[in-house]
């Protein structure tokens, strides 16, 4: 049920960070990777290339610069 839950959350946000998926299901990161991981085995999700520092004060959580987007139909 959560899985498909996440599903639906990206596809009507068109993309979102793994932060912003910590904090509205309330699931850890790690966890949620691995639900991640199965929608994009099955095409639906894709990582995006590698999130940028900004170069200033180099504190930003890897979780705020990791993002999804919806790859289904």
């Amino acid at each position: 049920m959560i899985l498909s839950e996440i599903q639906n959350f990206i596809k009507q946000q068109g993309k979102t960070s793994i932060a912003e998926l910590e904090m509205k299901f309330k699931i850890d990161s790690s966890a949620l990777r691995g639900m991640l991981d199965k929608l994009i085995r099955k095409g639906r999700v894709r990582k995006m290339g590698e999130g940028q520092k900004c170069g200033g004060c180099q504190s930003c959580a890897p979780e705020a610069i990791e993002f999804y987007e919806w790859a289904g139909k």
